[in-house]
């Protein structure tokens, strides 16, 4: 009996362990991984360097120009100070980045990013300046995607819960997640988000969330993580994702595990 029951624990711990092993976080680099030599943030040649240290996705940030085209940049505007909703999209992508490179198309992003599958492209779609203008930036975005049969391939995350509502409603089996950081896990669920995207002070103020999150089936993706104890930390709360500018370093704490 003593034996039958020492068994029935070992079987138990074995299976907790397991349960606790089988949890994976994944790099994700920011803008594409841009702290090295020869690149710049959302840069071809940082979702190149992204993909070469073996993240498992990269983030880039989309704008649609003056003219209704889709252009990828994290600012509104562009380094030579063009505002890009209100600039055409040729003299927008003759902008140079710091880099030498100029900014890319949307669709040149997509077609590099797709040779370099299974990496996951996590697209931000950036705030733009009036309710029109944010539903034909989503309307646009989820096309092209579907034009290139990437669905699989890629994720949506906004700070506009106009944007993400109508991303859930445009790619209703997408996954899409929320960066603002003012709606519970319950909140989310209810307005059809896959996942939440917080930034690591949010995180670590609400750190019940993580696991409010994975008991609704949401994922946990935290920005922008880069020192050390900080992403040890949310790699022990078991976050899903880690987006980072220092994906090397986070890539190397991964490995250890």
């Amino acid at each position: 009996m003593k034996t039958k029951l020492f068994m029935a624990a070992a079987l138990l711990l074995a299976g907790s362990q397991s349960a606790c092993a089988q949890h994976t976080t994944h790099a994700v680099a920011h803008r594409g991984y841009w702290k090295c030599e020869g690149s710049a943030e959302n840069s071809l040649t940082a979702l190149q360097k992204a993909h070469e240290a073996g993240c498992w996705g990269s983030e880039l940030d989309i704008w649609l120009t003056g003219d209704g085209k889709l252009v990828v940049n994290h600012d509104p505007h562009t380094l030579d100070g063009l505002e890009i909703e209100k600039t055409d999209f040729d003299k927008v992508t003759r902008s140079k980045l710091k880099n030498g490179e100029t900014v890319p198309s949307l669709e040149a992003y997509l077609d590099a990013g797709k040779k370099l599958a299974p990496m996951i492209l996590v697209l931000e779609l950036k705030t733009q300046s009036t309710p029109e203008r944010n539903a034909e930036l989503a309307r646009k975005v989820v096309d092209m995607v579907k034009a290139k049969d990437m669905e699989a391939q890629v994720e949506y995350i906004a700070f506009s819960n106009q944007v993400g509502t109508e991303l859930i409603r445009l790619a209703p089996e997408a996954q899409v997640a929320y960066l603002n950081g003012d709606k519970t896990p319950a909140e989310l669920k209810e307005l059809g988000y896959t996942g939440l995207d917080y930034a690591h002070k949010v995180l670590k103020k609400n750190s019940h969330w993580i696991d409010e999150a994975h008991k609704l089936g949401l994922t946990v993706n935290v920005w922008t993580v880069n020192k050390a104890e900080d992403l040890q930390y949310f790699i022990d709360h078991k976050a899903d994702y880690i987006t980072t500018n220092e994906p090397a370093l986070l890539l190397e704490m991964l490995k250890k595990r």
